[in-house]
């Protein structure tokens, strides 16, 4: 039946992680390294909240945009750390808010919304697995931007990357696969290049609670976060906002996130919303609302130490562009080993350690991807593991 498939469907591949996920599901007693999805529990007020949701009724359809408490609880969080884009529970006109299925949800919209036959998006190489094939999804074409070997994607890298054709660029700070974060002004230049060009700048912050660092990977105390909103020069109405709850709240399975940025863009997302997604789940909502109350510190803090040591472990052996927050490291396989960055997970998998080819994120194959989103033991016994086999 292979003649049903369009060439949409055939240009898309199946995620090298997902398929690294099953394989950990069929070994014994992996040391798994290899998926960004928080090892602690759901805050108990949150699930609370979402079972109290669902013995009171609300489990049917919500509007698409959103229930209304989570709007305001949504619209108040976005105003207060972001004054220039409204005030209490009112955003500015010109703005507009959704609820969506997830960041991966809220980018699928964007994407769709944006992006057509010749379009063209850019982002970062390395950069979310989701990205490029969101964009073939919609018909256009992906620019990556070479971010080696320091992993930032900034206005001088990007400009001469921008033609007539382009219609977004996303940045991702801090990113997955690599940990790295922008600085506050390359954030600000990076926006003010895409509203001199005309030019969406989509911003998928689903990692914003994990910030370890400045943006120069010096260690720091945990909560300093910079967004491109955070500069008050750069005008919202150019800035697609994403965030979730998945990893801050550890509510990867509840699929559930927000949109916040210019209203054609954000109104046309919600109608697509109408026919692909519906809305988010209703009870997650309820729950969301709670978790916006919650205080995941103590989790963040767990997160920076083993931040630490997995630059403490890895920086004499690898090349590693320091991690500023997410919870993955992005090492560049020995050159002295001969190895591609395939060749070195393969290796790492005989030994029982489940990390990610850097090549499943990027057009090289000379790293790989690991995940510290896991307990302190198991961390250790995996970068045992990476140690002896990077001194070949």
């Amino acid at each position: 039946m292979h003649h049903l498939l369009t060439a949409r469907a055939r240009g898309i591949d199946a995620s090298g992680i997902r398929r690294v996920f099953d394989l950990a599901a069929k070994m014994t007693d992996p040391i798994d390294l290899s998926i960004g999805q928080p090892d602690f529990e759901v805050p108990d007020a949150v699930r609370h909240a979402a079972v109290g949701a669902m013995e009171a009724g609300q489990n049917r359809y919500t509007p698409t945009q959103g229930t209304a408490p989570l709007r305001e609880a949504l619209t108040r969080a976005t105003t207060t750390e972001f004054p220039s884009t409204g005030e209490g529970a009112a955003l500015r006109e010109d703005l507009g808010l959704l609820v969506t299925s997830g960041v991966s949800g809220g980018l699928t919209l964007a994407f769709l919304a944006c992006l057509g036959p010749g379009d063209e998006v850019v982002f970062s190489d390395p950069a979310f697995v989701m990205y490029r094939h969101l964009a073939t999804l919609a018909g256009a074409a992906s620019v990556a931007c070479d971010t080696y070997p320091d992993f930032r994607l900034t206005a001088d890298r990007v400009e001469p990357l921008l033609t007539e054709r382009t219609k977004i660029v996303v940045v991702n700070s801090p990113g997955n696969p690599t940990g790295v974060c922008n600085t506050a002004a390359e954030l600000a230049d990076l926006a003010t290049l895409c509203a001199r060009r005309g030019v969406l700048l989509i911003t998928d912050e689903i990692y914003d609670a994990f910030t370890y660092a400045d943006g120069d990977g010096q260690p720091a105390a945990p909560g300093g976060f910079v967004s491109p909103l955070s500069d008050p020069a750069v005008d919202p109405a150019g800035v697609l906002l994403l965030r979730g709850f998945s990893k801050t709240y550890g509510m990867t399975g509840w699929r559930l996130g927000h949109a916040v940025g210019p209203k054609p863009v954000v109104e046309a997302m919600t109608k697509l919303q109408q026919y692909t997604f519906v809305c988010a789940p209703s009870p997650a909502q309820a729950a969301g609302v709670a978790a916006l109350r919650a205080d995941v510190s103590a989790h963040v803090g767990a997160y920076a130490r083993k931040r630490d040591r997995v630059v403490e472990r890895l920086s004499p052996r690898f090349r590693l562009a320091a991690p500023g927050g997410a919870f993955y490291a992005f090492p560049e396989v020995p050159k002295h080993l001969g190895l591609t960055g395939t060749r070195f997970v393969e290796a790492a998998i005989e030994r029982n350690v489940l990390v990610i080819p850097g090549s499943v994120f990027s057009a090289r194959d000379t790293h790989f991807r690991l995940s510290y989103a896991c307990g302190e033991a198991t961390l250790e016994r995996g970068l045992d593991v990476l140690c002896e086999l990077a001194e070949g």
